[in-house]
């Protein structure tokens, strides 16, 4: 269980060689911000054999204690510098409290230090500090757990899980009275979904325990855990009173497109719940044999998909987009590149309708493709505002023993450079999310049917259900 990330896969990071002194190994994932082990201390100087006079032995004495205070404190000073190797001159006295505190740990705690465990905490702080929910640090097995769920298949209770400032859209951390755990959208088929956990449920207490205080991370990672454990979940709706939801974890397997043929096989029907390389795939796939069948009006289902990899975002959407920006990339310095429509998309010629159902669990690469569709003229939006999280994280691995992390590196922005965060995607035909569905059980597609309907039959007029 992963937050709702559209993820620029980086480079690992290659470590900088260890620092000298016992401490390097551990610092190998830590000296790119420039630190290192402590040097060795200088060699005691020699004492003198002739014996002097009492007037020569009490200036000597006094210049002892002179010289001993120069001494000490260019000593202090010099060691200061060379245990900071290759960091920025402006950049030493910022770093010196975390040596002072850094040596005070390893040189007089009591008990025993594990220098390695030290380095991943502090690693941990840096991206804790940051505020931002999107960003963090990732044991390995975090790490490994984070890919598994990009890759379709975990261990857990399937559901994609945020943070929400109380009242607001705002993301924030730590959790807590003015901080939400919210849930963006149970996965299709999971645990939660057959719990009865719905989008928007705030986790308010795992196994009892409140998650006020945690980070985000650390909150999923005890919601988190072995297939066939349980855990049991304090949960409030919609502002009302808190109730207790259990959970048995189990291997949650996405089945991540699922096609159907509706409307007496005129509309063609494509649920995508994640955005992976394989859900890409199968999604063209999938329009292939809907073209292939004469099938020329397409309802688009991602509501509640969390998202996943910008590149498979970039490639669904070029299956109706023939050219021009999917999106738009700005990085940190404000510089804003284009990410253009793939060649080749299946159903680009305007012939095709398109409609695109959305809902507030519809987030990042799932409003990728919506905000895409919707500023090309593509595809006619049903349903209720999107999720509105607007910004790229990248993975870095940092080694084998620390993990990794995700950094948030960049805003997208849709082809008419709208930044959505924290604001959603408005969708064109609106639709409450309680309302009872009519002849097909769904009121989202009832009224998805029933634009393309108009679009067909009455040019500019929409039918909402």
């Amino acid at each position: 269980m992963t937050s709702p990330d559209p993820d620029l896969p980086a480079d690992a990071a290659t470590p900088a060689d260890a620092a000298p002194g016992d401490a390097g190994a551990a610092f190998q994932p830590f000296a790119a911000a420039g630190l290192a082990a402590p040097a060795a201390s200088p060699a005691r100087a020699e004492t003198s054999r002739r014996r002097p006079s009492p007037l020569t032995l009490a200036v000597v004495v006094i210049g002892l204690f002179a010289g001993a205070a120069l001494f000490l404190s260019g000593y202090s000073l010099g060691a200061r510098n060379a245990t900071t190797p290759g960091t920025p001159a402006e950049e030493r006295e910022l770093f010196a409290p975390f040596w002072d505190a850094y040596h005070s740990i390893t040189n007089t705690y009591v008990g025993e230090v594990d220098r390695s465990e030290i380095v991943r905490g502090a690693i941990d702080g840096m991206f804790n500090a940051l505020g931002d929910p999107y960003s963090g640090y990732m044991t390995p097995d975090e790490l490994r757990q984070a890919r598994e769920s990009l890759g379709g298949q975990f261990e857990g209770i399937g559901a994609e899980i945020t943070t929400r400032k109380t009242g607001g859209t705002e993301d924030c951390s730590p959790l807590g009275p003015e901080c939400r755990m919210v849930v963006v959208a149970p996965l299709a088929g999971s645990p939660a979904e057959k719990a009865g956990v719905r989008s928007g449920d705030v986790i308010l207490a795992v196994d009892g325990a409140t998650v006020d205080g945690l980070t985000l991370d650390e909150a999923i990672r005890k919601v988190r855990g072995p297939k066939g454990t349980p855990v049991a979940l304090r949960v409030q709706r919609d502002g009302g009173d808190p109730f207790e939801l259990r959970i048995v974890r189990d291997v949650i397997v996405q089945r991540q497109v699922e096609v159907r043929e509706l409307a007496g096989g005129s509309v063609g029907y494509l649920r995508v719940t994640a955005f992976s390389d394989n859900s890409a795939a199968d999604v063209k796939k999938a329009l292939s044999g809907l073209a292939g069948k004469g099938i020329r009006k397409v309802i688009l289902d991602l509501r509640d998909n969390p998202g996943g990899y910008v590149v498979a975002a970039r490639t669904i959407a070029s299956q109706f987009i023939a050219d021009g920006p999917i999106f738009w990339e700005e990085d940190a310095a404000g510089n804003q590149e284009p990410t253009n429509a793939e060649a080749g998309g299946v159903m680009t010629d305007p012939a095709y309708r398109v409609v695109l159902l959305v809902n507030r669990g519809s987030a990042s690469a799932s409003e990728i493709v919506a905000g895409a569709l919707k500023d090309t003229g593509r595809a006619t939006l049903v349903g209720e505002p999107t999720f509105g999280k607007g910004t790229v994280q990248a993975w870095t691995d940092l080694s084998e023993e620390a993990g990794g992390f995700r950094l948030t590196i960049a805003r997208w922005l849709t082809p008419d450079k709208r930044w959505i965060h924290e604001k959603g995607i408005t969708p064109d035909v609106p639709v409450a999310r309680d309302v009872p569905g009519g002849e097909s059980g769904d009121a989202y597609i009832d009224a998805a049917l029933d634009v393309l309907d108009a679009t067909a039959n009455a040019p500019g007029v929409l039918l909402a259900a």
